[in-house]
């Protein structure tokens, strides 16, 4: 079987699902941080949060635990389809599904489809998803 007919198997309704659960989750969030920013204490907190020296590492582990928490939403949902080829489609599909969300009204605040949250994204994917590298060379 070609890679073309291994991607066109990839169990795209899950993947899809768990994309949008990320997405959906991340929206809550910024909704929360956006009312919590009308008190001092918490403007402060995000402040010192993403601005320097901080800023770099609170949005890698912002994409980091996002791809965490896109595995584990596909493994609530199917878990016996999840191969490493499973693991690059929940990829793109995040990834697209953040693209469609940047462009609607609600922007994108926590995460944004850049060199360093895409980097962060993959070791979350693939960190949470080691028990399915098992068949990497199954695609």
């Amino acid at each position: 079987m070609g890679p073309i007919e291994q991607f066109k198997r990839l169990p795209w309704r899950s993947l899809t699902q768990a994309a949008i659960i990320v997405v959906l989750v991340v929206t809550l969030l910024e909704f929360g941080i956006a009312f919590g920013l009308q008190f001092p204490e918490v403007n402060a907190a995000l402040r010192l949060l993403f601005n320097p020296p901080l800023g770099l590492l609170t949005e890698c582990a912002i994409a980091f635990g996002l791809g965490m928490l896109a595995v584990i939403a596909l493994e609530r949902m199917d878990r016996s389809n999840i191969r490493a080829g499973s693991l690059w489609g929940l990829v793109l599909c995040v990834v697209v599904a953040f693209l469609i969300k940047g462009w609607l009204p609600i922007g994108n605040a926590l995460f944004r489809v850049e060199q360093l949250q895409l980097g962060g994204l993959l070791v979350g994917i693939f960190w949470q998803g080691r028990p399915y590298w098992r068949s990497f060379k199954q695609w």
